[in-house]
């Protein structure tokens, strides 16, 4: 334990040293927490469109008036002379809605009117929150001017239950806080693992009398000291920034963390003992830390939107239990009974990284 503790504090004073290891410790991470946490948005808004109304009647301007009322849409000036497929083709727009000249006519005819609507489907996703909000508009209005009998004898009452404000950050900056704490503390381990070797430093570790687990517990101490550091300052922001609160109880976050932390700092070892160089680390670190974490965690993407077998990878990637974990502690609360399993497979898997990392290292040492 004394060479565990002693290898910690020489890993600390030397970091502690460097001003640029400092930068990259807290800085980027608030930055990507605040690019991410800012600029990452999966509800559709201020989506422009083009209206072209032929009829120019009071029913016909309360129609358009109830498109503009939900907020989702911005208005692009369009002279009807102008074909609406020109606005879609220059990309200024990316929905064009055309009523008819006899709208309000037939409407109060009770025959149908039909109001052309165009979107831009290079977007899939986009063209269908477009297509989905004006059909349920126009269900509103219609039902609003009474031009649907109310009768029916069913009815639907949705509540949303764990997010009732549909606040996006509730759901956005929990995942921000699994990859920041993901990258950057393996990054971390990784550049001061390849930094001995570069230096020819580790050398004297292999001659010493140090076991290759000693090496690897006493980097990974130093740098999980300074993850939760990290952890801290990111989080404390985020919930002062972006408003955030814990939903229930805060244990299971509590004890996951570390762990996460952990398993990160272990990752960036492993790394670090297979690289020779602080690039080659630096883009390991890059490839396969950040991409899997950001494109196969969950964090943006529905895991089941993955296609088979790409879809086996998440389950042997730390940040896809982690961001499970910090979902429910933000939103949904359920605590223990909810995220037992992703404590215990975060667990797991840094422990296999802390065993592939000793083994090499061990491979490495000068035998007796």
């Amino acid at each position: 334990m004394k060479r565990i503790l002693s290898q910690c504090s020489k890993e600390l004073s030397q970091f502690k040293r460097d001003r640029l290891t400092l930068a990259l410790a807290f800085l980027l991470p608030l930055m990507t927490l605040f690019i991410f946490g800012f600029a990452i948005r999966l509800e559709a808004k201020n989506i422009p469109i083009v209206i072209q109304d032929y009829d120019r009647s009071q029913i016909s301007q309360r129609y358009i008036a109830r498109l503009f009322a939900t907020n989702q849409f911005i208005f692009i000036p369009w002279t009807n002379n102008k074909s609406v497929e020109i606005a879609l083709d220059q990309a200024i727009a990316k929905a064009g809605v055309i009523i008819p000249p006899d709208f309000q006519r037939h409407l109060t005819a009770g025959k149908i009117a039909d109001v052309q609507v165009l979107v831009d489907g290079t977007d899939a996703n986009n063209a269908r929150v477009i297509k989905n909000s004006i059909k349920a508009t126009t269900n509103d209005f219609m039902q609003a001017e009474g031009l649907i009998p109310d009768t029916n004898l069913l009815t639907t009452r949705s509540r949303l239950w764990f997010n009732p404000g549909r606040q996006e950050s509730l759901y956005i900056v929990p995942g921000v806080y699994a990859v920041v704490l993901w990258i950057f503390p393996s990054l971390l381990s990784a550049i001061a693992m390849v930094r001995e070797k570069e230096r020819q430093t580790i050398l004297q570790v292999y001659a010493s009398s140090m076991s290759a687990t000693e090496l690897v517990l006493g980097k990974g101490l130093a740098y999980l000291i300074v993850s939760l550091g990290i952890a801290l300052v990111v989080m404390g922001i985020g919930a002062i920034v972006f408003g955030l609160r814990l939903a229930g109880d805060p244990t299971p976050l509590l004890v996951a963390t570390p762990i996460y932390l952990w398993a990160s700092v272990m990752f960036g070892t492993m790394l670090g003992t297979r690289t020779n160089n602080q690039n080659a680390a630096v883009q390991g670190v890059a490839l396969v830390g950040f991409l899997t974490a950001l494109l196969l965690s969950g964090f943006i993407y529905p895991l089941s939107n993955i296609p088979f077998p790409l879809s086996l990878l998440p389950n042997i990637i730390p940040a896809r239990y982690f961001i499970e974990i910090t979902r429910d502690a933000y939103v949904r609360g359920t605590g223990w009974i909810g995220v037992w399993f992703a404590e215990i497979m975060i667990f797991a898997i840094g422990m296999v990284f802390f065993n592939i990392s000793r083994k090499v290292l061990s491979r490495m040492q000068l035998t007796d």
